[in-house]
Protein backbone atom coordinates (compact mmCIF):
# COMPACT_ATOMS: atom_id res chain seq x y z
CA UNK A 1 0.00 0.00 0.00
CA UNK A 2 1.69 3.53 -1.18
CA UNK A 3 2.25 5.68 2.42
CA UNK A 4 0.91 9.60 2.43
CA UNK A 5 4.15 11.03 3.10
CA UNK A 6 2.55 14.23 4.75
CA UNK A 7 -0.72 16.54 4.47
CA UNK A 8 1.31 19.14 1.94
CA UNK A 9 -1.08 22.02 0.80
CA UNK A 10 -5.06 23.12 1.33
CA UNK A 11 -6.49 24.92 -1.28
CA UNK A 12 -9.09 27.97 -0.67
CA UNK A 13 -11.44 30.14 -2.56
CA UNK A 14 -10.66 34.10 -2.30
CA UNK A 15 -12.87 36.56 -3.54
CA UNK A 16 -9.91 39.68 -3.95
CA UNK A 17 -6.32 37.83 -4.17
CA UNK A 18 -4.66 40.95 -3.34
CA UNK A 19 -6.27 41.20 -0.24
CA UNK A 20 -5.66 37.36 0.59
CA UNK A 21 -2.02 37.55 -0.47
CA UNK A 22 -1.02 40.36 2.22
CA UNK A 23 -2.56 38.80 4.94
CA UNK A 24 -1.07 35.72 4.30
CA UNK A 25 2.30 36.88 3.55
CA UNK A 26 1.84 38.75 6.67
CA UNK A 27 1.70 36.14 8.84
CA UNK A 28 5.01 34.85 7.52
CA UNK A 29 3.58 33.02 4.58
CA UNK A 30 5.79 32.86 1.10
CA UNK A 31 4.85 33.50 -1.98
CA UNK A 32 5.89 30.68 -4.17
CA UNK A 33 3.36 31.00 -7.16
CA UNK A 34 1.93 33.73 -8.34
CA UNK A 35 -0.68 34.11 -11.56
CA UNK A 36 -3.73 36.14 -12.76
CA UNK A 37 -6.25 33.47 -10.75
CA UNK A 38 -4.85 31.58 -8.37
CA UNK A 39 -1.44 31.70 -6.70
CA UNK A 40 0.44 29.43 -4.07
CA UNK A 41 2.14 30.32 -0.26
CA UNK A 42 4.22 28.27 1.95
CA UNK A 43 5.06 28.32 5.53
CA UNK A 44 8.91 27.76 4.57
CA UNK A 45 10.31 26.33 1.46
CA UNK A 46 9.19 22.93 0.52
CA UNK A 47 6.76 22.31 3.23
CA UNK A 48 3.43 23.28 4.47
CA UNK A 49 1.62 25.24 1.51
CA UNK A 50 -1.78 27.15 0.55
CA UNK A 51 -3.61 27.74 -2.96
CA UNK A 52 -5.63 31.09 -3.05
CA UNK A 53 -8.42 30.28 -5.77
CA UNK A 54 -9.59 33.07 -7.29
CA UNK A 55 -13.25 33.43 -7.95
CA UNK A 56 -12.28 33.14 -12.13
CA UNK A 57 -10.06 29.65 -11.14
CA UNK A 58 -11.62 26.52 -12.77
CA UNK A 59 -9.35 23.90 -12.61
CA UNK A 60 -9.87 22.69 -9.63
CA UNK A 61 -11.77 23.98 -6.48
CA UNK A 62 -10.88 23.81 -2.71
CA UNK A 63 -9.55 21.12 -1.80
CA UNK A 64 -6.76 19.34 0.40
CA UNK A 65 -3.49 17.28 -0.38
CA UNK A 66 -2.16 14.35 0.28
CA UNK A 67 1.99 14.70 -0.90
CA UNK A 68 3.94 11.58 -1.52
CA UNK A 69 7.56 10.61 -2.10
CA UNK A 70 7.72 9.84 -5.95
CA UNK A 71 5.53 9.40 -8.53
CA UNK A 72 5.18 5.79 -8.51
CA UNK A 73 3.41 5.99 -4.40
CA UNK A 74 1.22 8.28 -6.92
CA UNK A 75 0.58 5.72 -9.78
CA UNK A 76 0.08 2.95 -7.01
CA UNK A 77 -2.51 4.78 -4.60
CA UNK A 78 -4.48 5.30 -7.53
CA UNK A 79 -4.29 1.87 -8.56
CA UNK A 80 -5.27 0.88 -4.90
CA UNK A 81 -8.45 3.07 -4.76
CA UNK A 82 -9.52 2.20 -8.27
CA UNK A 83 -9.37 -1.28 -7.69
CA UNK A 84 -11.52 -0.64 -4.51
CA UNK A 85 -14.29 1.45 -6.41
CA UNK A 86 -13.69 4.57 -5.90
CA UNK A 87 -13.78 7.32 -8.43
CA UNK A 88 -10.68 8.67 -9.63
CA UNK A 89 -9.34 10.66 -12.01
CA UNK A 90 -6.63 10.37 -14.08
CA UNK A 91 -3.38 10.80 -13.15
CA UNK A 92 -2.25 14.02 -14.78
CA UNK A 93 1.33 15.46 -15.00
CA UNK A 94 2.29 18.61 -14.31
CA UNK A 95 4.80 21.17 -16.04
CA UNK A 96 6.40 22.04 -12.91
CA UNK A 97 7.42 18.08 -12.46
CA UNK A 98 4.76 17.12 -10.16
CA UNK A 99 2.29 14.63 -10.66
CA UNK A 100 -1.23 14.18 -9.03
CA UNK A 101 -4.85 13.33 -9.10
CA UNK A 102 -7.86 14.32 -7.86
CA UNK A 103 -10.74 12.25 -6.00
CA UNK A 104 -13.76 12.86 -3.32
CA UNK A 105 -13.45 10.89 0.16
CA UNK A 106 -15.88 9.14 1.66
CA UNK A 107 -17.58 12.26 3.15
CA UNK A 108 -17.51 14.15 -0.61
CA UNK A 109 -14.46 16.39 0.24
CA UNK A 110 -12.36 16.92 -2.70
CA UNK A 111 -8.62 16.01 -2.23
CA UNK A 112 -5.66 15.84 -4.42
CA UNK A 113 -2.72 12.62 -4.17
CA UNK A 114 0.31 14.80 -5.15
CA UNK A 115 3.79 13.74 -5.74
CA UNK A 116 6.14 16.67 -5.69
CA UNK A 117 10.29 16.01 -6.20
CA UNK A 118 12.08 15.96 -3.01
CA UNK A 119 13.24 19.18 -2.05
CA UNK A 120 10.20 20.87 -3.58
CA UNK A 121 9.94 22.33 -7.00
CA UNK A 122 13.19 23.05 -9.03
CA UNK A 123 14.04 26.78 -8.56
CA UNK A 124 14.62 26.32 -11.97
CA UNK A 125 11.27 25.69 -13.50
CA UNK A 126 9.34 28.83 -14.78
CA UNK A 127 6.48 29.54 -17.18
CA UNK A 128 5.39 32.48 -19.39
CA UNK A 129 4.22 35.42 -18.48
CA UNK A 130 0.74 36.07 -19.03
CA UNK A 131 -2.41 34.25 -19.74
CA UNK A 132 -3.30 32.25 -17.14
CA UNK A 133 0.71 30.35 -15.95
CA UNK A 134 2.08 31.08 -12.78
CA UNK A 135 5.17 32.85 -12.44
CA UNK A 136 7.90 31.08 -9.90
CA UNK A 137 8.39 34.09 -7.85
Amino acid sequence: MAVVERLGHVAIRVQDMERAKRFYRSLGMELVWDAKDWCYLETRPGREGLALLGPGYRAAGPHFAFHFRDRAAVHAVHAQLKAAGVAVGAVHDHRDGTASFYLRDSEGNWLEMLYEPQGGIPANVTAAVGAADPVRV
